[in-house]
């Protein structure tokens, strides 16, 4: 086994887990689920059949992964966020072949408490804040916040809310300077680095608190 997996979660026959992914205390990975390298599942999590997941994604406490998700590399689920699969479901209804689908794309966040009701894509690096509630499609390093959720500004790819453009409307990230320029109405891209490109190792590694950027 070349995963770590606590002694009780259970990993069914049939999944398949990539290298160095680590499945901590009480989790569920189910038969037929794909997880890639390097991931790690929080406490009381559970992955339902033929879900996708990618590499290096961070699942954190309770979280339920139901069949119909797809999951890029680099995404993060913070506590308690919810993920659904059948927009109008009755306990009466059978439609376990109705499963609607949601994509999470490469290096998005989803906060705390947070809803995806399904049939959506979650945009590159989008930004999902805690408890809202995502009904629509969410455009690449949108900042989501409210119930039902709204666009509130743009995130960088370090978590950084993206503000003071120049006479160009390019924007930098606080914490890595890396430059964001609005390319057309609703869509944005990082000037200085292609989405597909993984990050530099030197700007992988935080070095300064949220407060202080805040400030």
């Amino acid at each position: 086994m070349n995963y770590q997996c606590h002694e009780t979660a259970i990993v069914d026959e049939g999944a398949e887990i990539g290298e160095g992914t680590r499945i901590w205390h009480f989790s569920h990975v189910l038969a037929g689920a794909k997880i890639g390298k390097q991931c790690s599942f929080g406490q009381n999590c559970c992955v339902s059949p033929r879900v996708v997941i990618g590499d290096n994604v961070k699942v954190q406490n309770n979280v339920s992964i139901y069949e119909g998700t797809t999951i890029e590399d680099d995404v993060f689920l913070g506590p308690s966020c919810v993920l659904t699969n059948v927009t109008n479901p009755r306990s009466q209804i059978i439609r376990t072949t109705l499963y609607e689908k949601t994509l999470l794309l490469r290096g998005c966040s989803i906060g705390a408490n947070a809803t995806v009701v399904c049939g959506v894509t979650i945009g590159r690096y989008a930004f999902v804040a805690a408890g809202a509630v995502i009904t629509q499609d969410v455009p690449d390093y949108a900042l989501m916040v409210g119930v039902p959720a709204r666009q509130n500004g743009w995130m960088s790819r370090h978590g950084h809310q993206l503000k003071n453009p120049d006479a160009n409307g390019v924007m930098a990230c606080p914490e890595s300077g890396l430059r964001y320029q609005e390319v057309e109405q609703d869509t944005l891209r990082c000037l200085d680095l292609d989405e597909d490109e993984k990050l530099p190792q030197s700007m992988a590694t935080g070095t300064v608190t949220y407060d202080e950027i805040k400030r």
